[in-house]
């Protein structure tokens, strides 16, 4: 998936000597009329997270002709999966189990889907290959489905917002230096524009196709985020000489 190309940069640098403010209108957004040195920049930032949960189901089945033998044959095997589970560190809530009973012609016929959530994808593929290996045809798993928590995207939000702000006070420092002057304190930092793309939260409607590896489910439910702020700076004055050479 080609990523699109960062906005350019924006500059502007203010190194006239300090005035007396002139009041003058402004709209809400606007950035603060200059009343002295000041340096302004537009920065942005990229980042990218993958997934930190995966769902697999897991659906099992058996009919006999008498309704204790069929659910009992179903029973053994959802024990199985869930001692599995407990034993490699899944917790009791993490496991959903559903049940379906009933009669088909003169047989019962016993269902039930386990759906499980891992936030270790290491733990997962262990449990998986542990339960192919042991009951074989008797139980289908399905693909995981990858994907992630509110608190993850949240996160996410949060950092690439704090990594725009950082790359546009490095910005601001290199043109004051260029011209030999100190960056001051931040005047305004406005965030400008937010976008994601890739990745989803939880759904059960969002699914991957059976063909695509492990990784490829993961790169594809990788969540990217970009952010754009504009940012005001005052210049205290020339850089000392002595810092400089530090």
């Amino acid at each position: 998936m080609a990523l699109p190309a960062p906005p350019p940069a924006r500059v502007f640098a203010e190194l006239l000597p300090a005035q007396a403010p002139v009041p003058t209108p402004a709209g809400r957004g606007d950035p603060p009329t200059p009343c002295g040195r000041e340096v302004h920049v537009s920065g942005s930032a990229q980042l990218s997270a993958g997934p930190d949960r995966a769902r697999v189901s897991l659906r099992l089945g058996s009919r006999k002709a008498a309704a204790g033998a069929a659910r009992s044959s179903v029973a053994r095997r959802l024990e199985y999966i869930a001692q599995s589970a407990r034993q490699r560190g899944v917790p009791e809530e993490n496991m959903t189990v559903t049940e379906d009973f009933s009669r088909v012609e003169n047989t019962y016929q016993m269902e039930a889907e386990v759906c499980i959530i891992f936030s270790d994808f290491g733990k997962m593929q262990n449990v998986c290959n542990l339960l192919i290996e042991k009951l074989g045809t008797s139980v289908t798993i399905s693909p995981p489905h990858f994907y992630h928590t509110p608190e993850a995207i949240d996160t996410l939000r949060r950092q690439v917002c704090v990594a725009a702000v950082g790359n546009t006070r490095r910005k601001a420092q290199e043109v004051c230096r260029l011209f030999g002057q100190t960056l001051g304190k931040p005047l305004l930092i406005r965030e400008e524009e937010t976008k994601e793309w890739g990745g989803h939260i939880d759904s059960h409607l969002l699914t991957s196709p059976d063909s695509l590896t492990l990784q490829e489910r993961i790169q594809n439910a990788t969540a990217y985020a970009s952010c754009r702020v504009f940012a005001v700076f005052e210049i205290k004055g020339k850089e000392n000489r002595r810092t400089k050479l530090l």
